[in-house]
């Protein structure tokens, strides 16, 4: 049970992890305004949000950690 449990921490990403690709995706949206590149831009406003989702629940389920 233990090994199950330490499997799937290491399984979901850190809250570290998911905000420096926050920041990434970030810097790739800006370019792609930038460069007038529409639908990359809105696929990665799309990513970046659900990105942002994911950061607030991971931080919400580190504090009961």
């Amino acid at each position: 049970m233990l090994i199950h449990n330490c499997d799937f921490k290491n399984s979901v990403p850190t809250v570290d992890h998911l905000q420096r690709q926050i920041q990434i995706r970030k810097i790739q949206l800006k370019i792609a305004r930038d460069s007038n590149m529409h639908f990359v831009a809105e696929t990665l406003q799309h990513q970046l949000e659900e990105l942002q989702d994911n950061s607030n629940f991971q931080a919400l389920m580190s504090l009961i950690d």
